[in-house]
């Protein structure tokens, strides 16, 4: 059976949260979907516990308790979610764009958001056979429960903002820490790299440079050690009981780029008055879409979430003149939102 939809959001990270929200506003229901199983992209996936400082109106949040918030605001409009579905097909048809999941699952959408971030993303991982016999017990590639580290020998290895941040956040309750990194040179915030050297000199962690990870030692199912490859070829062992591993994501287009759509570097071209892409009907919005100027902050995509609805109303609507209407005062918008007049 196929679901008909005046707007399709691909994608459920912070964006594509706030889409619902602002189309809601203008009396417009949403599907979303994502490929993770939860709601919250990066967010949750990659930084749940991590502080964000730059929202407006909310001097800190992690990244967890910004999607918590954002799926309250947009609990009043009843978006549905379809997770753990991944679009493998949009084609344009009579009324809008036909839109198909990996699951068969086959929608009729008026509109489609592009809120997809970078798209499809996966950690880059290591290729040791033992590393991938241990991989979600004992090498990890995210951190979503800090307490699974506590009392435990840690070893990190990377040398941007998510190994260092980890290192620094972990090496308190860990019973040893480890941050290793394949330079002298490190890619993370200068405080960070400040803070995680205050913590070798407390003897709370310490920092290997110009080494790279070439065994790991296991006993049975459980890691105890990790072989570390120095710059003069020698082999130091570090024992461990967890293996954090930061080098980075793949980001991937994946089907996106069989859509038809103006594709820059694996981003999308939109147009900055109203983040259409080049497909009428089909927007793109946050971390996936270019234009001149674009910065890449949770912020630019709210933004861009605001211009979009406002031109999907036009789509959705034709003809009908779409009014700017202020959230304070408008008997409309209290309706939709749920808000009793005082």
């Amino acid at each position: 059976m196929t679901i008909n939809t005046d707007a399709l959001i691909v994608g459920a990270g912070p964006s594509g949260l706030f889409q619902i929200f602002e189309l809601g506003l203008l009396g417009i229901k949403a599907d979303i979907i994502d490929s993770l199983p939860q709601p919250g992209g990066q967010c949750t996936e990659l930084y749940p516990d991590k502080p964000i400082y730059d929202i407006p109106g909310i001097p800190y949040c992690t990244g967890q308790g910004l999607i918590d918030n954002l799926m309250k605001q947009a609990e009043p409009f009843g978006a549905t979610f379809h997770l753990g579905e991944e679009v493998v097909e949009v084609k344009p048809v009579d009324g809008g764009f036909h839109v198909k999941t990996h699951l068969d699952k086959e929608f009729l959408a008026k509109t489609v958001f592009v809120a997809g971030g970078v798209g499809s993303f996966q950690p880059r991982k290591m290729r040791l056979p033992e590393a991938q016999e241990l991989d979600g017990t004992h090498v990890n590639y995210r951190v979503k429960d800090p307490s699974k580290f506590d009392g435990q020998r840690v070893v990190v290895l990377g040398g941007g903002d998510s190994a260092l941040d980890w290192a620094v956040d972990l090496a308190p309750r860990a019973a040893s820490m480890a941050l290793v990194h394949r330079r002298d040179e490190f890619r993370g915030a200068h405080a960070t790299v400040d803070a995680l050297r205050k913590l070798e000199g407390e003897g709370k962690a310490e920092i290997i440079t110009s080494g790279t990870a070439c065994g790991l030692g296991v006993d049975g199912d459980k890691l105890v050690s990790v072989d570390i490859k120095l710059a003069d070829d020698e082999v130091r062992t570090l024992e461990a009981d967890e293996l954090l591993v930061f080098f980075g994501l793949a980001p991937k287009l994946g089907p996106i780029a069989e859509w038809g759509l103006d594709i820059n570097r694996k981003t999308i071209n939109v147009d900055t008055e109203t983040f259409a892409t080049n497909v009428p009907g089909i927007f793109a919005i946050g971390d996936i879409n270019s234009y001149p100027g674009k910065k890449k902050l949770i912020l630019s995509g709210f933004h861009e979430a605001a211009l979009a609805a406002f031109a999907a109303k036009a789509i959705v609507e034709p003809g009908k003149k779409v009014h700017l209407q202020y959230t304070t005062t408008s008997p409309i918008m209290h309706k939709r939102l749920g808000v009793e007049e005082e």
